[in-house]
């Protein structure tokens, strides 16, 4: 069955205008997925070089027309006419698609995709409370979920009684929109400004997930760091007759989802730190596009042809990918600026807390922030950001020092960063002249003890289990039979080692190592 699926795909792709090179063997093969109303769409695609790929070959041109989106989708007038956009559109064009079977242009297409992908949006909500505790993604995820079922209730189901066209209400339930959202959290890329995201044939296959003979694997499979292909757009010699004015978006209801990690916004997909996303700084709105595939570096016959979608953290890959990597060099650790404030609670009254906050504040301090979360990055090698830093030894400063200071900041009024302006002689030795913060001075005694009762602080989170337990739990969990623990168990390890490598910061000071430029490049997991 599977070979007759690819060969169906692969006629599906010529009459879509599609030019995958004979180059590429596109290899189909079963794998177990969730429950799906299709038994035929529990495939996935690897590809591999069939000869020596050299860097600069173009190995696939795919017309922007062919992508399944809200501009190309049958649904569009309804679409477009309930004022949707983004993933909440495409969520329904998708379900559209799909509801219509033989009919749809991309029926072939979609009997290759599972249902939907096992990502944390779709675990239980006891699996999200018992696997998640702790972590980056547990109060985010039930964020999501709460969101995406508001989208639903005041988007979805009205449509099903208000649209023009007749809507299966069987294709357009709460489980088949999770499905529809999962999917495009894990596969849609962003075209361009007129086509927005899309579902893209050939690139979009299969699950995320690096190959190594027992994972499922995605079409030009994803592994950080080792990108081998990379997708760009170019102008066509043919114009767009298409109307190029874009919809506005329909805030009611999709501004719930930008502030969620499921948003447009979210787990941007860097092309500069090779990312998926499509190049598209050349294309206008109404011109047609094709997206080409381009060899980034030589591939050997008979090996694998990766792609990447940046540098992520194990948080991000869970969260919008379903998986995790075992010794990620981008992941992070956030702590948030609440348990700051939980340790200054119990150590000062509310008054001498909000002081202090407010000089750091007036210093220009702050620190990340998104969903409306203030918090910390703390790197792989277990340095935090200097905005924490900061925050800490102004927090600690000694009550002369500290009005000192806060006469000095309201003599100069607004005022930017203290490393770049001449406060005193004195705490030039805290701030530096001119340069980045000397962290090594800020590193206190009193700073450094506060740096071990964060850490405690954040590893209470994790519940009573310690770090020994759940790498325990991971010699003896079989990844196959529980993915959804095994990634979950991965995801907790990397940030509890890296909370054991932020409390050697705190111990070693300046003799700790510093981190390399690659392994403190942020995760684009924004909590952005």
């Amino acid at each position: 069955m599977a070979t007759r699926k690819m060969r169906a795909f692969k006629r599906w792709m010529k009459s879509q205008g599609i030019d995958c090179s004979d180059a590429l063997d596109l290899v189909l093969t079963n794998y177990a997925s969730s429950p799906s109303p299709s038994p035929s769409s529990s495939f996935s695609v690897s590809v591999r070089a069939l000869c020596d790929l050299q860097e600069g070959d173009i190995v696939a041109r795919i017309p922007k027309g062919s992508c399944l989106t809200i501009k190309t989708s049958r649904a569009r007038p309804v679409i477009e006419a309930a004022g949707l956009d983004g993933f909440l559109g495409l969520a329904v064009a998708v379900m559209y698609e799909r509801s219509l079977g033989p009919l749809s242009n991309w029926f072939v297409y979609l009997q290759l995709m599972p249902f939907s992908e096992p990502i944390p949006l779709l675990w239980s909500d006891h699996e999200i409370d018992s696997l998640l505790v702790g972590t980056e993604l547990h109060k985010m995820v039930k964020e999501d979920k709460d969101l995406i079922y508001e989208d639903w209730k005041e988007c979805i189901q009205t449509l099903l009684v208000s649209a023009p066209l007749e809507l299966n209400p069987q294709f357009f339930g709460i489980e088949q929109y999770f499905a529809a959202r999962s999917l495009i959290a894990s596969r849609s890329f962003q075209i361009d400004d007129y086509y927005g995201s899309g579902m893209v044939p050939l690139a979009d296959l299969g699950i995320a997930g690096e190959r190594d003979g027992t994972q499922p694997c995605f079409c030009f499979n994803h592994k950080t760091g080792a990108e081998d292909v990379h997708f760009t757009s170019l102008v066509s010699e043919v114009e767009s007759d298409q109307d190029a004015d874009i919809n506005p978006r329909n805030d009611e209801c999709e501004s719930h989802m930008n502030d969620t990690l499921l948003s447009e916004n979210s787990y941007e997909r860097n092309g500069s730190s090779g990312g998926s996303e499509f190049d598209c700084s050349s294309t206008s709105g109404d011109d047609l596009t094709v997206l080409e595939m381009i060899m980034v570096k030589g591939v050997k016959t008979g090996n694998e042809v990766f792609n990447t979608y940046g540098s992520l953290g194990n948080a991000a890959l869970l969260h919008r990918y379903g998986f995790t990597e075992a010794d990620n060099p981008f992941d992070i650790l956030n702590i948030d600026l609440e348990l700051v404030d939980q340790w200054s609670s119990s150590l000062f009254s509310r008054r001498y807390h909000r002081r202090r906050l407010l000089l750091w504040r007036r210093l220009d301090y702050c620190g990340c922030v998104s969903q409306n979360v203030e918090y910390f990055e703390v790197s792989f090698e277990g340095e935090p950001q200097v905005e924490l830093l900061v925050l800490l030894y102004i927090m600690l400063l000694p009550e002369e020092s500290h009005n000192e200071l806060d006469l000095l900041v309201s003599s100069m009024g607004n005022i930017c960063r203290p490393a770049n302006q001449s406060l005193s002689e004195k705490f030039f030795v805290a701030f530096g002249k001119k340069s980045e913060l000397n962290k090594d001075l800020l590193l206190t005694e009193s700073v450094r003890a506060a740096l071990l009762s964060l850490a405690d602080i954040r590893e209470s989170l994790y519940g009573s289990s310690s770090l020994d337990d759940d790498i325990e739990a991971l010699n003896n969990c079989d990844s196959l039979k529980e993915p959804n623990f095994y990634y979950s168990l991965l995801l907790r390890i990397s940030e509890r080692r890296i909370l054991d490598k932020f409390r050697s910061y705190a111990t070693c000071g300046a003799d700790f190592p510093r981190t390399s430029k690659k392994a403190m490049t942020r995760s684009k997991m924004s909590r952005t």
